[in-house]
């Protein structure tokens, strides 16, 4: 069994218990009622109109199956409102409970404290997460295309939009961008983290996001430890750079998000001025 088949076991199991707790057509409910998602497409850069600038999606995450505990983050309401501060076009919650000891209490927290999209960021592998994130007040959701076959792939994008919502499909293949592309995703991330053994490789970013077309947006996954990386992610045709690690870990990750964005624009620049843009 494979890193992601353990985890999406165990996000199966628990959204059962869930579930018996706030039956379906209940959550339905809630998310109907819940305030109208704010436009993460835009938020990130898409659209007609594409400025020289990269977006970060700043991560609320304790820790993770590669690296273990990287944080105790007592307060993410807290955390989240310096990465607004800083910046921040998107902030990315945790929820997966496991191996990432994250929790909707958290995103709730978080959804109280700042007004910029969130990214609910689990392992979606039923409807009823997507239901239950825009009850949460969930304005993205994860679709990892390696666990997801193409009808629920379609199928759960098809619902994200119909609820306002969008999905960040997240790719680390070929085959993958081209499974993407095929269900219409907007936001495409690219993962140069091995699934199978959690290796960093960022150099096969830049051949899987030649292959996206240029009017979805793009986003780097995995690997950013400073600027020098969102400068050669943004170099290479990213739009947006996810970060977790390198925010969570430094202690004015307001600063570090303002850093990258300088970082970045300066990038997306020179790469247009040389055409590739």
């Amino acid at each position: 069994m494979s890193v992601l088949d353990d985890i999406v076991a165990g996000v199966a199991e628990d959204l059962e218990a869930r579930r018996r707790t706030v039956p379906l057509e209940q959550m339905r409910q809630r998310a109907r009622a819940a305030a109208p998602a704010l436009d993460a497409f835009a938020a990130l850069g898409g659209g007609d109109a594409r400025e020289d600038t990269l977006r970060v999606i700043a991560e609320v995450k304790r820790s993770s199956p590669s690296k273990g505990a990287l944080a105790e983050i007592t307060d993410p309401a807290s955390l989240a409102s310096s990465y607004e501060n800083g910046g921040a076009a998107v902030i990315s919650v945790l929820t997966e409970e496991r191996r990432f000891g994250g929790s909707l209490a958290d995103f709730d927290a978080v959804r109280a404290a700042v007004d910029i999209p969130l990214l609910r960021k689990d392992f979606t592998v039923d409807e009823y997460q997507i239901w239950e994130a825009r009850a949460h007040g969930a304005d993205l959701v994860l679709l990892i295309v390696a666990a997801l076959d193409d009808t629920r792939l379609q199928d759960f994008l098809d619902l994200t939009h119909e609820l306002g919502m969008n999905a960040l499909v997240e790719t680390h293949t070929a085959e993958e961008i081209d499974r993407a592309v095929a269900v219409g995703a907007k936001i495409i991330g690219v993962n140069v983290r091995n699934l199978k053994t959690l290796d960093v490789d960022r150099s096969v970013f830049a051949s899987l996001a030649s292959s996206i077309p240029a009017s979805a947006v793009v986003v780097a996954e995995s690997g950013v430890r400073d600027a020098a990386d969102v400068g050669h992610y943004a170099s290479e045709g990213a739009n947006a750079v996810l970060v977790g690690e390198a925010l969570v870990r430094h202690n004015d990750p307001a600063a570090t998000i303002a850093e990258f964005t300088r970082t970045g624009a300066q990038a997306l620049a020179a790469r247009r001025v040389h055409g590739k843009g």
